[in-house]
């Protein structure tokens, strides 16, 4: 992996996370009922969905036992089936990965339920991923 492209990815997720913290609501009412939150949060969270399938990609073309999936989605499961990450992390990003292709392609209408719970229930699954990513990087580069 290029460590300085990795590291690079990883502050600007560290940058998603927190700006997501602190402007996620108290309660999901609030996110349902304010544009300029909605537009916060989901701007956000699809930047980390997306720099997370960066990350992975980058991984994935690194380890040459893993060859490279076709899906967003099937690069956490790549790198987990390998053991690189946990299996129910690989679950979890997946499904950010589909969250996210229903914000940036309207698929359907977004569901601030689901939105709210990201926020308050898996944005540590983002965080984990970012751990286990820089615990691998080579020694030289921490």
């Amino acid at each position: 992996m290029d460590r300085v492209l990795i590291e690079e990815k990883l502050e600007s997720l560290r940058r998603c996370l927190v700006r997501i913290k602190n402007k996620r609501p108290a309660h999901v009412e609030q996110l349902a009922q304010d544009p300029d939150l909605q537009d916060i949060i989901t701007l956000n969270l699809t930047r980390a969905v997306q720099l997370s399938v960066d990350i992975a990609a980058h991984w994935v073309a690194a380890l040459d036992e893993i060859s490279a999936p076709a899906t967003m989605g099937g690069m956490f499961e790549a790198l987990a089936q390998h053991g690189k990450i946990e299996q129910n992390l690989a679950r979890s990003l997946k499904a950010a990965v589909g969250f996210r292709n229903i914000a940036v392609h309207n698929y359907e209408a977004i569901d601030w339920q689901v939105v709210y719970a990201i926020c308050t229930d898996h944005l540590e699954d983002f965080a984990d991923f970012a751990k286990t990513v820089f615990a691998a990087l080579p020694a030289e580069s921490r």
